[in-house]
């Protein structure tokens, strides 16, 4: 086992139950609890793994931080508290804050148009403000998924600002009207950045070291903006391999805002005590960052400045996630208890979100209700008949994404090849997600397919006619097709039921049929095709999640 911990000499357990404001002496964590909350990591704790880092605090002072299992598997280094991560989307509350500053010191505006500032975004018609950007209510097509339809590969490629900007300015269209919805966007802050730049004449880097990090002294914590640079007591990341072992999966950016703050579990803890008393920024900027969104109907999205603001057991949850090649990253607070935890992880499979929910369960205890679920999360035996009700294609008519069901050895499998639990007669669990679907209507064929928890909207996924390839079917869609806002072709290959796509990088991307001129692919995406009016196949939108309606045309 590994023992890199560090203790501070602060607040004990009783403490930690306590109602916030209540004075005692600060102490370490008793003996117990300190071992009940490593029983959290301890398929982590090892020397053969990668591992995390876990730092908790109570009304502002750290009370435990550890290590577990290996910071570089190459080098035999392990994990310590003082280990530097990347914590990918962790890092967009920070440049949130920071444009947020500026607008504290009069220099801009969050109700701007970003066009004021960032002339690279086409027109839409409509203004995109720096506030809905912030809110992931902009509409605007998420950076990630334009690259990775383009043939970027992740995490092999540099990514640079410069990049994300060309592939901004290309775009001819948005996910939808401005403050309509709550779509989560990469995009938006990394224009963030680009404002905090343009406005303050200073880097995202160098602004957010002033003023937040060197004033909460987060010595450890800087936006990487170059990816060559050496930064001593850093993590590497790494994925399972296939077979068995890890492999090396580090992201290469040049670009930030979005991602690429590198911290410590420490560090953040730091932070977060800042949006409890704040040092840095008003009263009033602290207390706006943790206050919800609202759409132009006036729904709450319940998300803040990088922040996700939901509950927890009855309390207020307050934090965020980040995941990057093999980075993974969790951050919550429970202001309520004035509690703080922080998983900081470097393997793609190590689910800090859990990690977190049960060290957050331990250090609870029964102060606060127990959790209850929304709907079944118990799998259930069922027969073929129950599992063959589920089988069928679904489209969602508002972002037009398909969600296609089908069985493969009894178990049920999704077009993207997530699968599917059952839990009870109408009810299916993702596996390995939050979310599930809910049967609607009753019969052999049910009507549609309802994703809960809800998001800022129903998510309701009508079932469609399915239709069967067939070769003469395929060989209307058989062409080369070019998308001017991706600047990438894809040659479409009939095959026996397929679609095969052809891209100089793009490797093993499937088109199989699901309704008349619809087709979903193997990764999850949805292409629905347009004809002219000699009823010609001329072209397809693309849709994959954050993104929609990505034009191609047939050029052949």
């Amino acid at each position: 086992m590994i023992h890199s911990l560090h203790l501070m000499c602060y607040a004990p357990l009783a403490l930690l139950l306590a109602p916030l404001g209540q004075a005692q002496a600060q102490q370490p964590l008793s003996d117990s609890l300190r071992s009940r909350v490593d029983a959290v990591f301890a398929r982590w704790d090892h020397t053969n793994t990668p591992g995390c880092a876990l730092g908790i605090s109570q009304n502002g002072r750290s009370v435990y931080e550890r290590g577990y299992g290996m910071s570089d598997l190459q080098h035999g280094l392990a994990v310590v508290p003082q280990s530097i991560f990347h914590v990918a989307s962790i890092s967009k509350q920070f440049a949130a804050f920071s444009v947020a500053l500026l607008a504290q010191d009069g220099k801009l505006s969050l109700d701007d148009d970003v066009r004021k500032y960032v002339k690279e975004i086409p027109d839409y018609g409509k203004p995109i403000t720096i506030r809905q950007m912030i809110y992931h209510t902009s509409g605007l097509r998420d950076q990630w998924q334009l690259l990775g339809l383009a043939g970027w590969r992740f995490p092999e490629d540099l990514i640079t600002e410069d990049d994300v900007l060309g592939i901004i300015r290309r775009q001819q269209g948005v996910n939808f009207a401005p403050g309509a919805e709550w779509v989560y966007s990469n995009t938006g802050y990394t224009l963030l950045a680009v404002i905090v730049k343009r406005v303050s004449g200073q880097s995202l880097r160098e602004f957010a070291q002033q003023r937040i990090f060197a004033p909460l002294g987060m010595t450890h914590t800087h936006f990487h903006d170059d990816h060559s640079m050496i930064v001593a007591g850093r993590t590497s990341a790494y994925e399972p391999r296939d077979g068995g072992g890890w492999r090396i999966s580090i992201p290469v950016f040049d670009t930030y805002g979005a991602t690429s703050l590198f911290t410590t579990a420490g560090d953040l803890l730091k932070w977060m005590q800042n949006l409890d008393a704040p040092t840095v920024g008003s009263a009033a900027l602290v207390a706006d960052a943790q206050t919800s969104a609202v759409l132009n109907n006036g729904t709450p999205t319940g998300y803040g400045y990088g922040m996700t603001l939901g509950t927890y057991r009855g309390l207020r949850a307050v934090g965020h996630g980040g995941a990057d090649a093999g980075y993974r990253a969790q951050v919550e607070r429970y202001p309520e208890r004035s509690i703080a935890v922080v998983v900081l992880c470097n393997a793609s499979n190590a689910g800090p979100n859990v990690l977190l929910r049960r060290t957050a369960d331990v250090l609870l205890g029964s102060s606060a209700p127990p959790v209850v679920a929304a709907i079944d999360t118990v799998p259930r035996q069922v027969g073929a008949e129950s599992r063959a009700r589920w089988v069928g294609t679904y489209r969602d008519t508002v972002s037009q994404q398909v969600v296609r069901v089908r069985l493969k050895d009894d178990t049920l499998v999704m077009n993207d090849g997530r699968r599917l639990t059952i839990t009870s007669d109408s009810t299916a669990r993702v596996a390995g997600a939050a979310s599930a679907f809910v049967l609607r209507g009753a019969g052999a064929a049910p009507s549609a397919l309802v994703q809960v928890p809800r998001s800022t909207r129903d998510l309701i996924f009508r079932r469609e006619t399915h239709i069967t390839a067939t070769k003469a079917l395929l060989a209307q869609y058989a062409a080369s097709y070019y998308s001017e806002e991706l600047d990438a072709r894809y040659v479409l290959v009939a095959a026996d039921s397929t679609l095969n796509v052809q891209h100089r990088k793009i490797r093993g991307m499937e088109l199989s049929p699901a309704f008349a001129d619809a087709f979903t692919t193997n990764l999850g995406a949805t292409v629905l095709f347009m004809r002219d009016k000699a009823r010609r196949v001329s072209g397809f939108t693309l849709t994959d999640g954050r993104v929609r309606g990505v034009r191609f045309v047939r050029e052949r």
